[in-house]
């Protein structure tokens, strides 16, 4: 209810109504949801139903470097990507340490930070939107060449995201949004794991950069990222958790 000079917004924590009797049963759904989108990211892992995902995480960890690039003081000379699920960032100038470091966290904090908007508000169809051009725009300044495979997938994906943000209702935004944002922080780990702990020879790794640039071997900053991304985890998702509130959009929630 609402009386003349004064606005009280109640809600109970994961209950869409305010109303107590459904706090329980808004928590458990909430629980089930990301639990399912987990799973069924998890058991789909290696099919080609998870392969856009990551390929867009992908671009999220290349994109990363080059903004920590451009934030200490450097430039985006160009971003490339292969169907391999593999990329490169080619950046000049900025500090070394951060560049290196941002592309494993950088698609996490990605991941988090899309699960949490997800998770917390009722910005769903705008945060799409948003996340779709920035796809574009980024492509069109920084993925080279023009007729690679990188370029067209960042384009389609632009497009795809866009248009799902303006078309589709929230609740299917908020669904995609939290699988972007569930895909993105398990690929950080299970990347971490995949290339740097498991293959450490490899050469061309962000760890075995860093450990060139610092004298530090490649497995010490592997198990820190990984610690990090650990604990990344486990922040985002302990906040996105059922129980946190939402800003009510509608008058069913004012009372």
């Amino acid at each position: 209810m609402i009386e003349e000079g004064e606005r009280n917004f109640r809600f109970e924590p994961g209950s869409p109504s305010g109303r107590p009797g459904q706090a329980g049963r808004g928590n458990w759904l909430e629980y089930s949801i990301l639990a399912g989108l987990f799973a069924l990211v998890w058991l789909f892992w290696n099919t080609w139903l998870v392969y856009p995902l990551k390929l867009l995480v992908v671009f999220f960890h290349e994109l990363s470097h080059g903004l920590a690039a451009l934030a200490t003081g450097g430039s985006i000379e160009r971003i490339e990507m292969v169907a391999q699920e593999g990329g490169v960032c080619v950046t000049r100038g900025g500090t070394r340490f951060w560049v290196l470091t941002a592309g494993y966290l950088g698609s996490l904090v990605w991941g988090g930070s899309i699960l949490l908007v997800a998770s917390r508000t009722r910005l769903d169809k705008m945060v799409q939107t948003v996340l779709g051009l920035t796809l574009l725009v980024a492509a069109g300044v920084w993925v080279r060449p023009l007729l690679s495979f990188g370029f067209g997938f960042a384009l389609l994906a632009g497009l795809g995201l866009t248009a799902a943000g303006l078309l589709l209702p929230g609740p299917v935004n908020d669904l995609l949004l939290k699988l972007i944002g569930l895909t993105s922080m398990l690929y950080a780990v299970l990347d971490i794991g995949n290339d740097i702990l498991a293959r450490p020879h490899l050469l061309e790794s962000d760890a075995a950069q860093l450990a060139r640039e610092t004298g530090i071997p490649t497995l010490f900053w592997g198990g820190l990222w990984l610690l990090v991304a650990l604990a990344g985890g486990v922040f985002f998702l302990s906040w996105a958790r059922p129980g946190r509130s939402r800003e009510p959009s509608d008058p069913a929630e004012i009372e």
